[in-house]
């Protein structure tokens, strides 16, 4: 029989866990390529052999998306697998209008083709949107298991931007392992502030390695979280499934794909930063988890933020540096910098795109939504000096850090600087302590 040609659609991350999941040992078909977008410098490179598996012994390569409908004739496809998160339902079928003019069939794979089964208990923490406080809501999760005396692995939703055989399991313990894999600062973001809490991540492109080592980690396993990225679903079959919601936001919870997927598969919903949102728009939040997932348990929340020197902020003219997914993809026009900044009375917050070099300027011009505030990219070295010059050619009497990293451990900053820092506090309840204190009984792991 014939083998079906099929290209699977991506960004470096789902794209690939789909292929090792659904595609790699499956001759009924024939991955011809993949095609990537989001991510710069990804397309061009091969999908290696190693991880490709015996029925690829060359690779398969990586195009730029803009080409996919040549592709699918050239390479005569039958099908396309839309592989990659946070995007609208209008984009996805402008994707899916593409493929099937171009004669190909359009999919989207779903949990039972692609969740892996854990021999320990999983809890994910997924989202509606980038940016609603996954990172936060984990670390309060792991936190909270840590205290009833439970060994926690997070694993992380996966950012393979550069040696994919290199970065096929990867584990990290300490801020050296993120110096040792080359890790860029969206994966920075993500991993530092578990291991600087003592929490150990994996993450990587081989889910399947990944969960064995993550259950055989040599200092123990009795919980594994996903640390979901983006709105993408967990990779992982959840024993407790966390979605996290945003009112700044609103409606976007049923507007965007798959994140509607991850709120209509709650067990639990949490409504994050109602400190900093209005009644109008909460209410819309909670109307929409109602009506799509009325059996879930509806948790509200406050991200509390903390400022290591206010004193550089009340009063000054501050150039604010916020996470670089929320404020692109995300859609977000202002971060937890752009809020520490107006509750704590800064003269004012400058306008960054004056003096934005490089790969920023491309950057500002594709997020036009993003006006005052400067997005901390950095996927690889020249975004990061872009990033240095573009920081240090601001007019501004001192930098507000609004990334859950410290980017001046990875960049010279020439101008007096503060981090923020954000943290999940639950609003009444029932709250998080009441709900994993119910999983640990449910799962015997005390």
């Amino acid at each position: 029989m014939k083998r079906k040609n099929v290209i699977i659609i991506g960004a470096a991350g789902r794209d690939f866990h789909n292929f090792n999941t659904v595609y790699r040992d499956n001759k009924e078909y024939n991955v011809v390529a993949f095609t990537a977008t989001q991510i710069p410098d990804i397309d061009g490179r091969k999908y290696p052999s190693e991880l490709a598996g015996e029925l690829y012994p060359e690779g398969i390569q990586i195009y730029p998306q803009d080409e996919l409908p040549n592709l699918i004739k050239e390479l005569d496809v039958d099908e396309c697998v839309f592989s990659y998160s946070d995007i609208s339902y209008e984009d996805v079928m402008g994707v899916g209008a593409i493929v099937n003019a171009a004669g190909a069939n359009f999919t989207l794979l779903g949990h039972k083709s692609t969740m892996l089964k854990s021999n320990k208990p999983v809890i994910s923490v997924c989202a509606v949107r980038t940016g609603t406080g996954k990172s936060q809501t984990s670390r309060k999760i792991v936190e909270t298991l840590i205290q009833h005396g439970l060994k926690v692995i997070a694993v992380r939703h996966p950012m393979p931007y550069g040696d994919l055989n290199a970065q096929r399991v990867q584990r990290f313990a300490t801020v050296e392992d993120l110096k040792s894999h080359n890790c860029t600062i969206e994966e920075m973001e993500e991993y530092e502030p578990h291991v600087q809490r003592g929490n150990i991540v994996y993450a990587g492109v081989d889910y399947a390695d990944i969960l064995e080592a993550a259950e055989n980690d040599p200092e123990g396993c009795d919980v594994i979280l996903w640390d979901g990225g983006n709105n993408d679903f967990s990779f992982f079959e959840p024993d407790l499934a966390v979605t996290v919601l945003d009112p700044h936001r609103p409606g976007h919870e049923l507007k965007y794909y798959p994140g509607e997927v991850c709120l209509r598969t709650a067990d639990v919903a949490i409504i994050n930063k109602i400190d900093s949102a209005t009644a109008e728009a909460i209410q819309i939040v909670e109307n929409n988890i109602k009506l799509v997932s009325p059996n879930s348990t509806l948790v509200k929340a406050e991200s509390k933020i903390t400022v290591d020197h206010p004193e550089l902020i009340t009063g000054k003219r501050v150039l604010v540096v916020e996470d670089g997914p929320t404020l692109t993809h995300g859609e977000m026009k202002i971060g937890a910098g752009s809020v520490a900044a107006e509750r704590l009375g800064a003269k004012e917050i400058i306008d960054a795109r004056p003096f934005a070099v490089g790969t920023l300027v491309d950057t500002f011009e594709k997020y036009d939504h993003i006006k005052n505030v400067l997005p901390a990219m950095g996927y690889g070295e020249q975004q990061l000096r872009d990033l240095e010059e573009t920081i240090n050619n601001a007019d501004c009497d001192s930098v507000i850090i609004g990334t859950p990293m410290d980017l001046t451990r990875i960049i010279s900053i020439n101008k007096p600087c503060t981090r923020v820092h954000y943290d999940l506090e639950e609003v009444g309840t029932p709250n998080l302590s009441t709900i994993l204190k119910e999983f640990i009984q449910k799962h015997n792991l005390v």
